[in-house]
């Protein structure tokens, strides 16, 4: 875990469709070619995510690739197990598995799943996954998970690859403490982060676990454009998809940061249809408490801001919905790890 060190950068994939397979790939490795430390995929409704991160790690050949994030109901912990030994042997030992349990709106609207349970879910997942990974035969019972016998027929990486979790409220960051190698945060500010860095401790503590062995990465909606406020609207909408239309997990986790009435308007005017209003909702000063929206003589300054927050090490530099091939172009460049 960081302390004075500034946070290592990586990318976020864009969560929007590319017109292809291809276009993430070129993002992969033009990210490589800046010096970015990894990059991550999310799945959602798009492109399937491992997949894609298998021809990543085919494609690329020194920059990390993980799953930011792969949900815990849609596939079972063994083949979680048998994806996560498999990506970190196609990548030569570069693969994180970032896993969480999503929101009830992906999980039961989408794959037919009870949301049930997503803590626990999650922490057993993450131990199903560690047993396979090590080539153990896997006999669990938990409270969620009953396996047995299960075990790979080829060996084991050499390296188990980390196993991260992401969660937004003080208590799932706790546990993540507890068990993952990784926490994921996201709708964040700077003081909101500082502040669930804590919670994290607190989970190290409980876990007779070092906070140094707990990597921490923020994913950061960024837009750098000459052209500022067409960054600025588009960080604004990204910000507002999330708040209002990703079930409520987002919402209350703004709401829990001071901005409760800010929430409650944005999710109004967008349940309304009103988009517009529901972008207008985010002032000034929380758009820039929540991501990179500016003109490229001014990015890297406010990219640092977040960097420098104790206990964070690394940013993941994502994308906001609606941003074409030059804004990831530019964005891209603009705050790359090279020249700081």
């Amino acid at each position: 875990m960081a302390d004075a060190t500034p946070a290592v950068r990586d990318v976020f994939l864009p969560v929007h469709a590319q017109e292809s397979a291809d276009d993430f790939v070129d993002i992969a490795v033009r990210a490589e070619a800046l010096g970015y430390e990894r990059v991550w995929l999310p799945e959602t409704w798009g492109r399937d995510g491992v997949s894609l991160l298998s021809i990543i790690a085919d494609r690329t050949e020194t920059i990390g690739v993980g799953s930011g994030i792969l949900n815990v109901y849609s596939r079972s912990p063994a083949l979680l197990g048998q994806t996560a030994a498999t990506l970190q042997e196609r990548s030569d030992g570069r693969f994180r598995l970032g896993l969480g349990p999503s929101g009830p709106a992906l999980v039961e609207g989408w794959h037919g799943v009870d949301y049930e349970h997503p803590l626990r879910r999650t922490r057993e997942a993450v131990e199903i996954v560690r047993a396979v990974t090590r080539g153990e035969t896997v006999e669990y019972d938990g409270d969620v998970f009953q396996v047995g016998g299960f075990r790979l027929r080829c060996d084991p990486p050499e390296t188990p690859p980390p196993v991260d979790a992401t969660g937004m409220g003080p208590k799932a960051v706790e546990l993540c403490g507890r068990f993952a190698d990784g926490w994921h945060a996201l709708m964040l500010t700077p003081d909101g982060l500082a502040d669930r860095i804590s919670a994290l401790e607190r989970g190290t503590d409980l876990g007779g676990r070092s906070v140094d062995d707990v990597r921490v990465t923020l994913s950061l909606p960024c837009c750098v454009a000459a052209d500022r406020e067409r960054a600025r609207t588009l960080v604004a909408g990204h910000v507002a998809f999330y708040v209002a239309a990703m079930g409520d997990f987002y919402r209350r986790a703004l709401a829990s940061q001071g901005y409760e009435a800010t929430a409650e308007a944005v999710t109004a005017a967008w349940q309304e249809g009103d988009v517009a209003a529901a972008r207008a909702a985010i002032d000034d000063d929380l758009l820039d408490d929540l991501g990179v929206a500016a003109t490229p003589d001014t990015a890297r300054d406010r990219l640092r801001r977040f960097a420098a927050v104790e206990g964070l090490d690394a940013v993941a530099v994502s994308f906001p919905r609606g941003a074409n091939a030059e804004d990831v172009e530019t964005t891209l460049r603009e705050l790359a790890p090279v020249g700081g």
